[in-house]
């Protein structure tokens, strides 16, 4: 028998997304809304136009607040609409 060092998250989940945002509404229970932006080059002006995608988080300990900024991963989906945690809350709100 080999024995592996490869951590057991990563042999069992493989590779998840991770996305940083703000978050913009905390009024939900155990659900926060999060901004994430994306730059993007203008394919034929080269003009980086920000786009803006919203996402809802699965927030445990309802921790995050309006302003905070978070550390998000793909998870499976545990609401209609909600497919991402929150993994840890970067920035806390001024």
């Amino acid at each position: 028998m080999i024995e592996s060092n490869v951590t057991e998250t990563n042999e069992t989940r493989g590779f998840r997304k991770t996305r940083e945002g703000l978050v913009v509404s905390d009024k939900m229970d155990k659900t926060v809304v999060v901004a994430v932006e994306d730059r993007v080059k203008h394919a034929l002006y080269g003009k980086v136009i920000r786009r803006t995608n919203k996402l809802k988080a699965h927030d445990e300990q309802n921790a995050a607040g309006v302003g905070d900024r978070v550390l998000l991963m793909e998870t499976r989906p545990l609401s209609a609409t909600k497919r991402w945690r929150i993994v840890e809350i970067l920035e806390k709100a001024k």
